[in-house]
């Protein structure tokens, strides 16, 4: 695409004054980019700068939009199996595969689906649905009751900044005895034990919070002890994926302004009101990359709050060993440092990565679904658009020069 880097020089004026203000619109949209008009010459450069190819605003739409609807049902939807079988790993600590590539994980798979039904990896998928909507529930409940804000972008002060990431902590502490709940339906077996109703979930929650100080059974620990950590946990991937989306946003919006492709001025069509494509496209790609850091830096955090979700709840599991037995899940461990030490002596820094090809194979999926989206909307929107006439072409160059010189 040619860009104004290319040239040293363009077709106006002789002679006008550098560091006087003009109303020549390409001298304007040149210091808009650059800091400085546009370098005076004597020689002639050719006719006003024009764009190879003028963007798209409606194909850009479309596949940003169908990209961002195939994220959301895959990271809620079809990214569950993989959860399930992470899950199962990360509680499991007398595995003796570690499962931390991908293709020791395939095998085992099968051997599950043959023995327990294709169904087998989409266990409390329904009590994980019901987990994420209460927690936006209690969200909006607490931003409505007290004021503050529910999202980031509408933090202005520090003050606000506080008052949101409190609502988020709240949110989370409240939302524990269900997401523990919901953890031993995702990751028991199908086979040895009663699938659970939809709403079982919170049953088992309310019998967590009932249970607050000693729980009746056995080694389970108190939901009080299990509150912090899995907040903390909550919390620090939160402002983890904020910062680093944020900062993939800036450099991936650095990049495109020296590409000349993106701008506040994009396209004179444009409404005020109306969400420029290539910052969505940036945006989206920022979120992408922020949610899969974010998954591999607090993996080994993850592990050890699941341990201690599932101590004491009587939980067998599939023993992904060999993916035809199952296996109970008997620990003792009294808090957090106390499950990592006893992890690190016991399987090494390794066992804090029980599991992990199989968040490989999601994150692959993801993005493969992903690709899938892009290049079938493209090409369905090629398809549709209808076919260029010679003065359909004129109008385009006479459009594409608009967009220059706005």
């Amino acid at each position: 695409m040619a860009g104004f880097g290319d040239f040293t020089g363009y077709n106006r004026p002789f002679g006008l004054d550098p560091n006087r203000e003009t109303n020549d619109l390409y001298d304007t949209r040149y210091k808009q980019i650059y800091g400085y008009h546009t370098p005076i010459t004597e020689e002639y450069q050719g006719p006003p700068l024009i764009l190879d190819d003028a963007p798209d605003e409606d194909n850009s739409s479309y596949v940003t939009a169908a990209i961002s609807v195939a994220s959301l049902i895959t990271e809620n939807l079809l990214s569950h199996p993989f959860i399930v079988l992470r899950r199962q790993c990360q509680v499991h600590n007398s595995l003796k595969s570690f499962h931390i590539v991908p293709y020791t994980l395939l095998p085992v798979v099968v051997r599950l689906h043959r023995r327990q039904g294709i169904t087998t990896l989409w266990k409390g998928i329904g009590s994980t649905c019901v987990v994420k909507g209460l927690n936006l529930a209690i969200e909006d409940v607490v931003a409505k009751g007290t004021g503050w804000p529910k999202e980031v972008g509408k933090c202005s002060t520090v003050l606000q900044y506080l008052q949101h990431i409190t609502l988020k902590c709240i949110s989370l502490a409240i939302i524990t005895p269900f997401y523990s709940a919901s953890l031993v339906e995702t990751v028991q077996s199908d086979i040895a034990s009663d699938k659970p109703a939809l709403f079982d979930v919170f049953r088992e929650g309310f019998m967590r919070i009932l249970e607050w100080g000693t729980p009746s059974k056995g080694r389970m620990l108190p939901i009080w002890a299990i509150v912090l950590p899995t907040a903390a946990l909550g919390i620090s991937k939160y402002l983890a994926h904020t910062i680093i989306r944020s900062v993939t946003a800036r450099v991936l919006r650095f990049q495109q302004r020296h590409k000349h492709e993106l701008n506040d001025a994009y396209n004179v069509n444009y409404k005020k009101n109306t969400q420029n494509p290539l910052i969505e496209d940036v945006n989206l790609k920022a979120n992408i990359f922020s949610f899969i850091t974010m998954e591999i830096i607090f993996y080994p955090i993850e592990t050890i709050i699941h341990r201690l979700h599932i101590q004491g709840t009587r939980t067998i599991i599939d023993n992904l060993d060999t993916g035809t037995s199952v296996t109970p899940i008997l620990t003792g461990y009294e808090g957090f440092m106390d499950c990592y030490n006893t992890t690190i002596a016991r399987e090494g820094v390794a066992g804090l990565y029980k599991g992990f090809g199989s968040l490989v194979l999601q994150l692959a999926a993801h993005l493969a679904i992903i690709k899938l989206t892009t290049l079938v909307v493209a090409e369905v929107s090629n398809l549709l658009k209808p076919a260029k006439s010679p003065s359909n072409s004129e109008d385009s160059v006479h459009s594409q020069q608009i967009y220059i010189f706005n």
